[in-house]
């Protein structure tokens, strides 16, 4: 049997750290239950980052359905950065004191994954970027990495189930063991030409067996015009500078008229290695550096009890919401009032914690992934990183 737990593990209580259950025994056998305020928080980001992507709401929303709870949250897909609440929820606590462990699990690896592939498509410069990364990690998980690498920014996932999810085809090239099994990339490219439908964009991959230049060339002068792309994943044992491969199979291509065939990367691709390969790279397949990307690391605290402020310490006491200008951006975390706020460029400022689920009835509205993918898109086209 697969080490993983059910849905039904979760929705019961049984995926919580001990100390919470044995927590609910001694509130129950005191006779205490109080109405308190918890908020969802990261006071750092990993490796530097400056701004992250909420994710993993959607998974949040359905487990947090079956409890007798108020939440308030920011919308799936919205940038945030350090200090600012992403979430809060109301109840009695016994009611949700044994569920922290699975509503920070929905949320921080899921928002990490999605920020990494922000992260890569920013620094991708407009160039497709495929999420190569499900068979690093736990295929129970595959679905949950690519449909948020894919909200983050990725153009397309590799998994057949993944595709399902996100409502779009899965991508993907060949495997080294085809061209293994047909004894040379030429005569791989021809079979995957004759037997798969012309929707599939003809993409060879040219690292098997030869020096890549000379296979890009082979694979080129029998495909001619159907020849899409070529794929390098040129293993790190033998790739030396792999800008100037690169940029050797562009030079030879173009002198012989190719200059049609693109050019992917895959294998090992990491966050500093696009500046540098981008200006001879048409698209790559990242796999491990998102699907392996740093969660976000939240906490949930209680900042307010029967009404009242009360935190631990290091914790800001009391119920909050997060502004933000819609027109310049400037944004503030302020107590959770009725007051109106405008900003110093004169735009009144919007709410970005709005109730999202009010004791088993949602109130924000589901969107597609395609739909949180553009989302996204808008919302970092102008970020630094």
């Amino acid at each position: 049997m697969f080490h993983t737990s059910s849905p039904e593990d979760i929705i019961s209580g049984r995926i919580t750290d001990v100390y919470f259950e044995r927590t609910i025994r001694i509130l129950k056998a005191k006779g205490i239950n109080p109405v308190v305020k918890a908020e969802f928080i990261a006071k750092n980001l990993p490796d530097n980052w400056q701004w992250a992507v909420f994710a993993g709401i959607e998974e949040a929303i359905y487990l947090m359905k079956h409890l007798k709870i108020k939440v308030r949250a920011m919308k799936e897909g919205t940038i945030f950065y350090p200090y600012e609440p992403v979430m809060e929820v109301e109840g009695k606590y016994q009611d949700f004191c044994i569920y922290e462990t699975a509503m920070l699990g929905l949320i921080c690896q899921a928002s990490g994954i999605a920020t990494k592939a922000a992260r890569f498509k920013i620094l991708a410069g407009g160039r497709p970027v495929v999420s190569f990364g499900a068979r690093r990690m736990h295929p129970i998980l595959a679905p949950m990495i690519e449909r948020n690498a894919y909200i983050g920014g990725c153009d397309g996932v590799a998994v057949i189930k993944s595709g399902e999810i996100i409502g779009e085809d899965p991508m993907g090239t060949m495997p080294h063991a085809l061209i293994i099994c047909m004894g040379s990339t030429v005569d791989a490219i021809r079979a995957y030409d004759e037997v798969l439908e012309p929707k599939f964009k003809r993409v060879a991959l040219i690292d098997t067996f030869l020096d890549e230049k000379f296979e890009a060339l082979n694979v080129a002068e029998v495909m001619g015009k159907k020849l899409y792309a070529i794929r390098l994943d040129t293993p790190s044992s033998r790739r030396g500078n792999f800008y100037r491969i690169l940029e050797e199979v562009r030079w030879e291509l173009d002198l012989r008229g190719f200059r049609h065939v693109k050019l992917f990367v895959s294998g090992g691709i990491k966050e500093e290695d696009l500046p540098v390969l981008n200006p001879v790279v048409d698209a790559y397949g990242i796999g491990t550096s998102i699907s392996n990307a740093p969660v976000v690391d939240y906490s949930m605290d209680i900042i307010e009890v029967e009404g009242k402020p009360l935190a631990k310490r290091g914790k800001w006491s009391g119920s909050k919401r997060v502004l933000m200008c819609p027109k310049c951006g400037q944004r503030k975390i302020v107590p959770n009032n009725r007051n109106k706020y405008v900003c110093s460029c004169g735009k009144k400022i919007e709410d970005l914690l709005i109730p999202a689920l009010d004791k088993g009835r949602q109130l924000i509205k589901t969107l597609s992934p395609i739909k949180l993918r553009e989302f996204v898109l808008k919302n970092t086209k102008d970020l630094q990183l």
